[in-house]
């Protein structure tokens, strides 16, 4: 299959869906968007590397994986977002140490975080961008050229049906109504059902509530 790679346009908060927020992803050799729903931790993260300037005080959880790979001549090659199952995006990290490459499976959250702070390249699959890349509302030929803040205005209008449309995933607080005690009791069973993307949502929830 073949791989098409994408840089980060950035971030967009939605006004209609409360806590979600879409990384923007571009195709290189084209005009695709690809939005894919975040939590806002996770947006934090991505936007602190994307702003070089921005330092936090203390390291965040992708600072110190970035750390820990440094100190252990581990690098990452590339980010790979390699299946598209129920509207979740599912990624892989290539690593390399010592000459010996190694596939991590990751959230595409995550993968995304680190991608940015190793310089490494994202891709993904062109049947994947087939299926949920996105255009920019087109403007006919008789129309004038429309203005940034116009085309700004046609992307947002297609976030926001997209966000509307997306499943609940990290970015939506599906598991806020839940007690601690519910909350473990499903993380124990999606690790023992293998169900990891659902086990780091409950995890985020949990680490919330432990605040």
């Amino acid at each position: 299959m073949s791989l098409v790679r994408l840089t980060i346009k950035g971030i967009s908060y939605s006004h209609t869906q409360n806590g979600a927020y879409a990384l923007i992803l571009n195709e290189v050799e084209g005009e695709r968007k690809l939005p894919i729903v975040i939590g806002a931790f996770e947006a934090q993260s991505i936007a602190i590397a994307i702003e070089k300037e921005l330092k936090p005080q203390r390291p965040l959880t992708h600072d110190l994986f970035k750390n820990f790979a440094d100190r252990f001549d581990i690098i990452i090659k590339q980010v790979i977002i390699h299946k598209l199952v129920d509207g979740v995006f599912f990624s892989s990290i290539i690593c390399e140490r010592d000459g010996i490459e190694e596939i991590i499976d990751a959230r595409t959250s995550d993968a995304i975080s680190l991608a940015i702070r190793f310089n490494a390249p994202i891709f993904t699959y062109k049947n994947i961008l087939d299926k949920a890349g996105i255009y920019l509302k087109e403007q006919s030929e008789s129309e004038d050229h429309p203005s940034e803040e116009e085309t700004e205005e046609d992307f947002d209008e297609v976030l926001e049906e997209f966000l509307s449309a997306a499943p609940k995933t990290d970015a939506t607080n599906e598991y806020a109504q839940y007690t601690l005690e519910e909350l473990y009791n499903l993380l124990e069973a999606a690790v023992l059902s293998e169900d990891y993307e659902k086990a780091a949502r409950l995890r985020d929830e949990i680490s919330k509530k432990n605040l």
